[in-house]
C-alpha cells in the first residue's frame, strides 16, 4: 500500500514538486525488494550530508564563543539515531513507511534505525525538491526545539564550573544580565553579559537565556585561562 504522500505533506508543511522523490524516502529496502522500485538508501547518504552542514552551520552562528570540540558535541547529540527518531515521531513518521512484510510485522515502524533513516532521506528530498533553504527550515524547527528542551546537557555546565570558581572568595559578586535580544518572536537571539562586581567578565548568545547564560560563563572561563 502506497503512502499518503498528502497527508504527510501536510505533517511537514512542505508540498512536493516531485512527489515521487517523497515516496522514494518512504520506502525502506524492504519493501522493494518484495515489489520492487526504488528505495530511500541512497537518499538517506545524501540527507545525512545536508543535516551535518544545516546543524553545523546554525551551531557555528548561534554559539559564537563555544570552543569546537564543544560544537562537536552538540551536533552528535543533535544528529544521533535517538534524537532523529524522536524528531520522526513528531511528524508520525513511523505510520507512513513503506516496509516488507517481514519488518511490517516485526514492528518496523517502531524501530529507531528504520524511523530514523528515513528521516534522513525526507530531508534529502526536501533539498533535492525545493534546495537548502526549503531543507534548512524543515531541519531547524526540529533542531531549535530540541535545543530548547535539552539546555546545556550536550555539553559542559559552564555555569556551575565558573560559580565554583567564584565561591572560593565570598566577597565576589556574579550577575548574570540580560544584554539585549533580537528576531522574531518564535526565534529569537538573546545576548547576556557576566558581570563580576561591576566588571563584565563573558558575552555570549544563544536561542534561549539559558544557553546565552552557558556560552557567556565559557567566555568567561576562557579569558580567566581556565582549561575547558
Amino acid at each position: 500500500m502506497k503512502p499518503d504522500v498528502t497527508a504527510f505533506e501536510q505533517k511537514i508543511n512542505y508540498s512536493f514538486k516531485n512527489k515521487e522523490l517523497l515516496a522514494t524516502a518512504l520506502t525502506h529496502s524492504s519493501y522493494a525488494n518484495e515489489r520492487g522500485g526504488a528505495f530511500n538508501e541512497r537518499l538517506e547518504f545524501l540527507g545525512d550530508s545536508v543535516l551535518g552542514m544545516i546543524t553545523a552551520e546554525y551551531f557555528f552562528r548561534y554559539h559564537e564563543t563555544m570552543p569546537e570540540g564543544e560544537l562537536t558535541k552538540l551536533r552528535a547529540a543533535t544528529v544521533c539515531e535517538k534524537s532523529l527518531f524522536s524528531f520522526a515521531k513528531q511528524i508520525d513518521l513511523g505510520s507512513f513507511i513503506m516496509l516488507g512484510k517481514g519488518e511490517l510485522n516485526t514492528g518496523g515502524r517502531e524501530r529507531p534505525s528504520i524511523v530514523s533513516d528515513a528521516f534522513e532521506a525526507v530531508i534529502a528530498a526536501i533539498y533535492l525538491d525545493g534546495g537548502m533553504e526549503c531543507a534548512k527550515e524543515f531541519v531547524l524547527r526540529f533542531v531549535k526545539d530540541s535545543e530548547k528542551h535539552t539546555g546545556d546537557s550536550a555539553f559542559k555546565d559552564y555555569k556551575t564550573i565558573l560559580q565554583e570558581i567564584i565561591q572560593r572568595n565570598p566577597e565576589e559578586r556574579l550577575e548574570y544580565v540580560l544584554s539585549g535580544e533580537s528576531g522574531p518572536a518564535h526565534d529569537k537571539t538573546f545576548e547576556v553579559e557576566i558581570h563580576l562586581n561591576s566588571n563584565v567578565i563573558g558575552k555570549g548568545t544563544g536561542h534561549s537565556k539559558k544557553l546565552a547564560e552557558q556560552a557567556a560563563a565559557g567566555e568567561a572561563l576562557k579569558l580567566m585561562g581556565i582549561e575547558i
